[in-house]
């Protein structure tokens, strides 16, 4: 079973929802993609409320889930692709504010 949220995916092995579609997953994990790199972070037991919910989906184990390129890596080591990622986004947008008044369009 499988899980989208705005920036969040969530895999687990066992769902039980109630009421507007509040969840409860037992042996969940969070994939974690940052460009070629993938990570499965276990997070146990896992209750999604209803309104955080956009995707609901059901996982062929027997098909091939991932794209061959993607490497997956441990958890130290997403961590910090996703630091890097995120202070390279933070750089851009730094200098696109800087930039501005050029006015290049």
């Amino acid at each position: 079973m499988s899980w989208a949220g705005p920036e969040d995916v969530y895999l687990s092995t066992s769902l039980a929802s109630y009421l507007d579609t509040n969840a409860v997953l037992e042996g969940a994990c969070e994939r974690v993609i940052v460009g070629d790199l993938y990570c499965d972070i276990p997070l146990g037991l896992y209750i999604i409320r209803g309104e955080n919910v956009v995707l609901i989906g059901e996982l062929d184990l027997e098909k091939e889930e991932l794209p061959p390129h993607m490497t997956r890596v441990p958890v130290p080591e997403i961590r910090r692709a996703q630091k890097a990622e995120q202070e390279a986004s933070d750089l851009k947008g730094t200098m696109r504010k800087r930039m501005e008044f050029l006015d290049l369009d």
